[in-house]
């Protein structure tokens, strides 16, 4: 438990903090999976889109730095393979 107030307001920060970056680390895994969805399905086409997508929501967390920038990289190149891949 915290014994000041400013650690008190510190522990409401680091909560809200917490709760926003939860979202926004749901919102990259979802366009991450639904890249992957789409390279299974075998659509190239649809999966270019989707990964057209997802590539601004994988770098604004980077600019947040809530992932690291190589996490980003690592992502967005594995997924670039993967559609380069296909048929």
């Amino acid at each position: 438990m915290a014994n000041t107030k400013s650690a008190e307001k510190a522990a409401r920060q680091a909560e809200k903090h917490r709760i926003r970056n939860v979202a926004l680390r749901s919102r990259m895994r979802t366009a991450v999976r639904e890249v992957t969805a789409a390279v299974t399905g075998g659509d190239k086409e649809v999966a270019k889109k989707s990964y057209q997508k997802a590539v601004p929501v994988i770098d604004s967390l980077v600019s947040k730095q809530i992932i690291h920038r190589n996490k980003a990289a690592r992502h967005k190149s594995r997924l670039a393979a993967r559609i380069r891949a296909m048929q």
